[in-house]
């Protein structure tokens, strides 16, 4: 299923979003594999019940059986019996800086994955296409890390206290001045995690009587968030304007439940990248609905602030529009600016009142100083106020390889995922097996990748996810890429029945292309 908005009307660009569907036969044969794997799974606890099989994982004491069970029977058996099979695809040590290379700590099992032995070799030099690094600002030197050590040793590594008490430097209130020039906004707050940043925030904002109109793949902080909150949620399908408008309809004549009454509030949640779907919200239009309908907005930013737009400001720099018409401007610190913590940004009633009712401000220690500096370094750097133009030019260097190597993809006929401009690229795997085996046969061939499974997605929905970097070379997304065709190949992962077909003269940045019928 394509997406594509021309210029004109609400956008100012042109808006391409790619949701291929999944081939019967591939969605058939993947529910078979979950079923063979839940039969077998099956048997073995069968097995262990009777001792036949050596029982390893976590089980009621023998005084607690007649408790109620302290692990979620489905969730549990999914654990010991199918991520087990695999579970060596993910919390791999790394033991250097997540740049565009990594070096990775090599570990073996000899017991299918209960538990991992360290051998003391370290794998060198690895292509990190896994890491959040979308402007190349993890390094171990240059400006930012300079001027962090700088810091270091005339503050040091921590405040000991909140915001409210002895934990207020000048550093996080020349730091939140920043936000609010870089995002266009009155004010803006810095918090010390980017997670809590929307589950301790939200609550603060909405309570019972307000309702939450929700995108069904919004991160689990948002949804965590709204279920703190109080407050009613409803869900809307997945960028779809025409759901979101019938709800926020529906919320309009009918009022709460029972007693009929408005809303004291309506706040819709969204996300500005979907981290994993690879697609961009449709920001114009949801703004036009919030302004149609009078109700607020809520921008979460934590994938598209630094690695979208222009100037890199963002998802309302892509979009070219005003920051005003967002109610409230979420972000992290974590991704482009390659630190810690997050952000909320808007007018400034709205940030003083989050100062004296927000959780995350009131009783969560500050931000390390350290890392205050390095954002504060890595955000002029975007802007260009160090003096250089480096910061534009990274911003320029993410959306040329986004685009380079989406297209070649498509291209190798994998099913890729989500807007043409998005930094994170999702490749559809979906039969169970080849989940591991995907991952591992990229390490083989020494490229780090992140594979993905339920619950972080649907059950037959697995894939690999792809973050790129501005730190990528040329070189180093064609080593990849051709590993990745390899690896296609060997596991016959090209499911597209749209491939695109190269043109031969095209250069690295060109974006055109003719799609066929395979």
């Amino acid at each position: 299923m394509n997406h594509i908005v021309h210029n004109g009307g609400l956008y100012k660009r042109p808006f391409n979003e790619a949701f291929e569907e999944t081939p019967m036969l591939v969605a058939v044969l993947t529910y078979v594999g979950y079923g063979v794997l839940t039969l077998f799974g099956y048997l073995r606890d069968f097995m262990r019940q009777w001792k036949i099989e050596k029982c390893q994982n976590a089980t009621e004491r023998e005084e607690q059986k007649d408790f109620v069970p302290l692990y979620q029977d489905f969730e549990n058996f999914y654990n010991r019996n199918l991520y087990m099979r695999i579970r060596d695809s993910w919390n791999r040590p790394i033991c250097s800086v997540p740049g565009a290379k990594v070096d990775m700590m090599e570990r073996v099992s000899h017991d299918y994955n209960w538990t991992f032995t360290y051998t003391g070799r370290v794998i060198k030099d690895i292509i990190n296409m896994g890491s959040y690094n979308y402007l190349g600002f993890a390094q171990k030197s240059g400006t930012c890390q300079e001027a962090a050590a700088k810091v270091l040793s005339q503050y040091g590594a921590g405040v000991c206290s909140t915001r409210q008490e002895m934990g207020n430097l000048d550093k996080h209130e020349e730091l939140e001045k920043l936000v609010a020039r870089f995002l266009g906004v009155e004010s803006a707050m810095a918090y010390g995690m980017g997670f809590a940043t929307n589950s301790m925030n939200i609550p603060a904002l909405v309570g019972k009587g307000c309702l939450i109109l929700s995108d069904e793949l919004n991160h689990a902080s948002l949804v965590l968030g709204a279920r703190l909150s109080g407050a009613t949620i409803r869900i809307f399908k997945h960028n779809n304007m025409q759901s979101l408008e019938k709800l926020l309809k529906d919320a309009i004549v009918h009022g709460q439940p029972r007693t009929r009454r408005p809303w004291k509030k309506i706040l819709i949640l969204v996300e500005g990248i979907y981290s994993m779907e690879g697609s961009i919200v449709r920001l114009p239009e949801v703004i036009a609905l919030k302004k149609k309908y009078k109700s607020y907005l809520y921008l979460d930013e934590a994938h598209s602030i630094g690695a979208l737009g222009p100037r890199g400001r963002g998802v309302v720099d892509y979009f070219g529009l005003n920051p005003e018409d967002v109610d409230v401007m979420m972000g992290t610190f974590t991704k482009s600016f390659g630190a810690a913590g997050g952000y909320i940004g808007g007018k400034k009633e709205l940030i003083d009142y989050l100062r004296t009712y927000s959780h995350s401000a009131v009783y969560a220690t500050s931000l390390s100083p350290p890392v205050v500096e390095q954002i504060i370094t890595s955000m002029k750097c975007i802007m260009g106020e160090d003096g250089t133009t480096v910061g534009k030019a990274r911003v320029q260097q993410l959306a040329e390889n986004t685009r380079y190597f989406r297209r070649r993809l498509k291209e190798m006929g994998f099913i890729i995922y989500g807007n043409e401009d998005s930094p994170v690229v999702p490749l559809m795997l979906y039969m169970p097996a080849k989940i591991g085996a995907f991952g591992r046969e990229m390490l083989k061939r020494n490229i780090g990748v992140v594979v993905v499974g339920f619950p972080a997605t649907p059950i037959i929905e697995s894939r690999a996810r792809f973050c790129l970097s501005a730190a990528h070379t040329k070189e180093m997304l064609d080593t990849a890429l051709k590993e990745i065709n390899e690896v296609g190949d060997l596991l016959q992962l090209k499911y597209s029945r749209h491939r695109l077909v190269p043109l031969l003269d095209r250069p690295f940045d060109e974006t055109t292309y003719e799609e066929t019928e395979d």
